[in-house]
């Protein structure tokens, strides 16, 4: 393995840990204020206001005139994230953490997969293979063998 991509990994690991951790507690703060989509937006309130922080600290400030040219579907990012969030808030408490993730990845996995293979988005194109299909079907079992158990 390329020592260089070692740190991103790990990055991404306890990320995705964190993931498992924000659906349980924007479930509390679901049942507390009687709405998902309310805690969401406090997931979000409390996310941007740290994002914010962490982004004046760190001294970059690009010009405005760099987001002129992006297209559209590029400010759509938060909208999905949002989305997320909310039905996980909803859907932990009904089917519980373990199942909301791998369903989650599982989702995840096959819109990869068409992004890769379409090379959209600006993406570098990244064909589906038989290999590629294969880690795809070992996760839906995964979803299966973690919702039964």
């Amino acid at each position: 393995m390329n020592p260089a991509m070692l740190i991103p990994m790990l990055l991404v690991l306890a990320a995705g840990g964190m993931i498992a951790l924000q659906a349980p507690t924007n479930a509390i703060l679901s049942k507390a204020g009687g709405s998902p989509v309310l805690a969401a937006l406090i997931s979000f309130a409390v996310g941007t206001t740290t994002l914010l922080l962490v982004w004046l600290a760190s001294g970059n400030r690009p010009r405005p005139a760099s987001f002129a040219g992006l297209p559209p579907y590029a400010w759509f990012g938060g909208a999905y994230g949002a989305l997320y969030v909310a039905v996980a808030a909803y859907a932990a408490p009904r089917i519980g953490v373990a199942t909301l993730i791998t369903i989650g990845i599982a989702g995840q996995i096959a819109v990869a997969l068409l992004l890769d293979q379409f090379g959209a988005l600006g993406l570098p194109k990244d064909p589906i293979n038989l290999g590629r299909i294969a880690g795809a079907l070992l996760v839906i079992v995964g979803v299966v063998l973690v919702r039964r158990s």
